[in-house]
């Protein structure tokens, strides 16, 4: 792609330095997340007793479905695309890019229909996205704290070096550039503490029609499972 034709200067001007972003930014850090979340409530319906239905994976059960997430491609998410075409649909692209993965596996045989069961899209997408800005806000963060050390370490540096301090275009009261830099320094790790704090949110209940067909009983221990389930470990 040529820079100069970019939408955008994130992948124009700047495009070298969002790629620690790209694989969880990008359609394909979507895709990816969206796989990881399906993943992740097959795995915690697996777990869970009360769904007599659907038995618990082994070891190597649990292995195999991590594998699909962990090792997930470009290749993978363009597969995805491919029956994304037929589909016409992004998230039911990924339930059966994922039944595609159980067969032959005799042990997952039986489970192919509790590939997103009891879900809406939503489920699947805000906890994806949620994912999305949890790993991305890792690399952020990182960032801005090697920008802050770099800063005081100037300040630290300079804590002597006088200079004249402006207001309104004219010089004021003298400072020291040390003072001006741990300034700023305080003020990014200000920012990266709040940045840290925000609580990123998620919900996976289901359609309105999905709660109603499923029993009160059942329904009470799916949602005490997740308390402590996978997929709920995801955003933590």
């Amino acid at each position: 792609m040529n820079l100069l034709t970019a939408l955008s200067p994130i992948d124009g001007r700047y495009a070298s330095k969002a790629d620690s972003l790209r694989p969880y930014l990008s359609e394909f850090g979507l895709i990816k997340a969206r796989v990881t979340v399906e993943i992740r409530w097959l795995q915690s319906l697996a777990d869970n007793n009360a769904i007599g239905e659907l038995a618990a994976f082994d070891t190597d059960t649990n292995a195999f479905l991590n594998s699909i997430v962990d090792d997930f491609s470009e290749a993978d998410a363009q597969a995805i695309k491919d029956i994304e075409a037929t589909t016409n649909h992004d998230v039911k692209a990924v339930e059966y890019f994922i039944k595609d993965k159980f067969r032959g596996q005799a042990a997952l045989e039986d489970s192919l229909e509790f590939i997103h069961f009891a879900c809406t899209s939503e489920d699947i997408n805000n906890l994806s996205y949620a994912l999305m800005l949890k790993d991305s806000r890792e690399i952020v963060v990182a960032k801005m704290q090697q920008l802050t050390d770099s800063i005081v370490d100037l300040a630290i540096a300079h804590a002597d070096q006088p200079m004249l301090s402006r207001t309104h275009g004219q010089t004021a009261s003298p400072t020291t550039l040390g003072k001006e830099m741990a300034n700023v320094a305080y003020r990014l790790a200000r920012q990266i503490k709040q940045v840290g704090q925000v609580e990123l949110l998620g919900k996976i209940n289901g359609g309105l029609v999905t709660i109603t067909l499923i029993t009160p009983h059942t329904l009470t221990s799916i949602g005490k499972h997740m308390q402590n389930a996978s997929l709920m470990k995801v955003l933590s």
